[in-house]
């Protein structure tokens, strides 16, 4: 397979950087806007990094759900390989890829757990589906080729049939604080504009990188 020569020249869109949001989080509001006008089903897709506790890097795709002033929450099993790494080290990357935009945005933080209730007020508004596969799945574990998840499935219809469905205890969500977040817009011959927002004495600042 020839890849060599492979590429795409950019032309979509520029950064317009006489006139930028004073921090990040709406600066990637109104890229995350744009995303979802062009594929409102995976923008909020992105690839979450961590280290293990014998320094190995490990990457996978989550889906951001939710954004506020303090950063960027995503959810998953608490027993899972990228909560152990965020265990033993909280410094994590996000990496969202958005080609019909011709667009990326990097960003650099740290891992905090959010409160119990956010957690339980978003676990209430997955589909019973979802809900279930919180309880179903030991995520990481190694299991037979063989399993057979169904068994497990019927214990747990019939433990709550016609009752509400509690969050477990090792499922929830983490708010990534970012302290860096770099924006990427592609530009032809390779001349992409590049937006970097860096915390700086407890302030926001942008510079803009060269391609």
């Amino acid at each position: 397979m020839d890849i060599k020569n492979l590429r795409l020249n950019y032309k979509k869109s520029t950064i317009d950087f006489k006139n930028l949001a004073k921090n990040p989080i709406q600066y990637f509001m109104n890229w995350f806007e744009d995303a979802l006008k062009v594929n409102n089903l995976e923008a909020n897709a992105c690839v979450l990094s961590s280290v293990s506790s014998d320094n190995y890097p490990s990457s996978r795709v989550v889906l951001l759900k939710g954004i506020n002033e303090n950063g960027f929450t995503f959810f998953t099993n608490y027993k899972s390989s990228k909560a152990k790494d965020i265990d033993v080290n909280p410094n994590v990357a996000l990496n969202f890829y958005w080609p019909e935009l011709e667009r990326q945005v990097r960003i650099v933080g740290i891992a905090k757990k959010i409160m119990i209730n956010d957690s339980d007020n978003y676990f209430k508004s997955r589909p019973r589906e979802s809900q279930m596969g919180a309880w179903l799945s030991d995520q990481s574990k190694v299991i037979g080729l063989d399993y057979n998840f169904m068994e497990t499935l019927n214990s747990l219809e019939s433990k709550f049939k016609d009752k509400e469905v509690e969050r477990p205890l090792h499922w929830g969500g983490y708010c990534i604080e970012p302290i860096k977040v770099e924006f990427w817009q592609g530009r032809p011959s390779r001349l992409h504009d590049r937006l970097e927002y860096k915390i700086e004495d407890g302030k926001w600042i942008y510079k803009r990188l060269a391609p």
